[in-house]
């Protein structure tokens, strides 16, 4: 771990094996209490204790599973550069909790530079991009610029 994730940690109130079983879990989802334990030295019922303390801090924020979204139609991935009005609190605020509810969006990064929001979406393809742009990206509060790109091939895509 790095001196910043260590940092980080700590001012969290994580240790070690907090660390180390978040870090098991990001990777083994699925694993049992015992799997647990042994990957990090600690018996199944002090993994599971630590394990149910995380859940309830909010260091576990759920399990899912990570769906290849090409068997459910979903083969593009489209990047989505968006410019707003004004970076004041309120067009901030309505422009995040709008795109919230936008169920093709699968991430939204707040950026630095020269544009201010970064947008990942999963579409089956240009024509289902046309309707959520026309439907819902086009209607976003605050939005003056929307600049779309379309990647060729996904290479290497990690779960969150």
């Amino acid at each position: 771990m790095g001196r910043d994730a260590d940092t980080e940690a700590a001012a969290s109130g994580l240790d070690e094996l907090d660390v180390a079983i978040l870090r098991y879990l990001e990777q083994n989802g699925r694993a049992t209490n015992y799997e647990v334990g042994e990957a990090v030295g600690l018996s199944a019922s002090a993994a599971s204790r630590r394990i149910q303390d995380l859940e309830a801090s909010g260091a576990i924020r759920g399990y899912r599973a990570l769906v290849d979204d090409r068997l459910l139609g979903k083969r593009r991935t489209v990047y989505i550069r968006v410019t707003l009005e004004r970076e004041s609190a309120d067009v901030l605020g309505a422009f995040e909790s709008a795109i919230r509810r936008i169920k093709g969006i699968v991430s939204c990064h707040l950026m630095a530079g020269h544009y201010d929001y970064m947008l990942v979406a999963r579409v089956a393809g240009i024509d289902d991009y046309g309707r959520l742009h026309q439907n819902e990206l086009s209607r976003l509060p605050g939005v003056t610029r929307l600049e779309t790109s379309f990647a060729l091939r996904d290479v290497l895509e990690k779960g969150n």
